[in-house]
């Protein structure tokens, strides 16, 4: 397979690539081209016009506050994947790239690329649901900054507008103490996740659940943050009755089917992994208030 004929462009500054994707009819930009590519060359997608980022070097930051990560777009997978800081400041998304693909579509895959292109199972982009991150959007106007909730407008469809492209993520740390699980399941390693789960637990000296966040994905077309459960976690012991009852609320969250799994084997999955997740950050949680 080939792609369609395209003209390809070679920005080497975000306002350089900004002004490209206003002018031209018909552009996509290109982050690591691990899923972009693919689908071009079975001509799925058909640009006039490739915009390719990898030059950009203003895209490509990691950084931390005290209170956040900050993410370039265009920083790779493998970068953030060998960070030593963000093993200890956000093991969960280590736990979570353990599951991207393999070591050759990481070591070119990016951030960016994975949120923008929002397959419903990707696992970057359930973690920034998880955290509730913000994007940031830059075009020849400015920038603004979208909350992830208000990120996916329709299957594998973001909200970016026509001539803005993802310059940069914010993901709000956790507390430390905070226990934290990635879990999912998927035919075999490195493929798309079925369903994958999500979680974040935060314990009082009581043993008491003062904060939980729950994300599920695979069920729909992005991320679903289930409002209801989480809350009814709060003030409960991390205990099985109420991880039993959060994964049965999980399991009445609407789910799609397709040709290969039903919407019952998703919800079954949905069950099953948010027991699983709850559990494993309870664990985590009580190790860190016990330390």
């Amino acid at each position: 397979m080939k792609p369609a004929p395209f003209v390809y462009h070679d920005p080497r500054s975000l306002h350089e690539a900004a002004g490209m994707l206003a002018s031209l009819e018909n552009a996509r930009v290109l982050a690591g081209g691990q899923s972009l590519m693919p689908m071009m060359n079975f001509r799925y997608v058909m640009p006039d016009h490739l915009i390719d980022l990898n030059k950009v070097g203003e895209l490509a930051y990691l950084r931390f506050d005290a209170a956040a990560l900050h993410i370039g777009a265009m920083t790779r997978q493998r970068e953030l994947e060998f960070s030593a800081e963000i093993g200890t400041r956000c093991p969960l998304l280590h736990e979570a790239l353990a599951h991207v693909g393999h070591r050759q579509t990481r070591n070119r895959g990016t951030i960016g690329g994975s949120l923008c292109h929002l397959d419903p199972s990707a696992e970057l982009v359930n973690v920034t649901a998880l955290l509730g991150g913000t994007l940031h959007a830059a075009s020849q106007h400015g920038t603004r900054d979208i909350p992830f909730a208000e990120f996916a407008a329709a299957y594998m469809t973001t909200s970016l507008e026509a001539d803005e492209l993802l310059a940069g993520i914010t993901l709000p740390l956790p507390d430390r103490r905070h226990g934290y699980a990635f879990v999912e399941f998927a035919r075999r390693h490195g493929d798309f996740a079925i369903v994958a789960c999500s979680a974040l637990l935060g314990l009082d000296r009581n043993g008491d659940i003062t904060q939980a966040a729950l994300a599920l994905s695979g069920l729909g077309p992005a991320p679903v943050r289930p409002a209801l459960v989480e809350r009814a976690l709060i003030g409960q012991k991390p205990a099985g009755a109420a991880f039993k009852a959060a994964a049965a609320e999980a399991a009445k969250l609407e789910a799609t089917a397709d040709a290969y799994v039903t919407a019952a084997y998703r919800q079954h999955l949905a069950r099953v992994l948010t027991f699983r997740a709850l559990e494993q950050a309870a664990r985590r949680a009580m190790e860190k208030t016990d330390g």
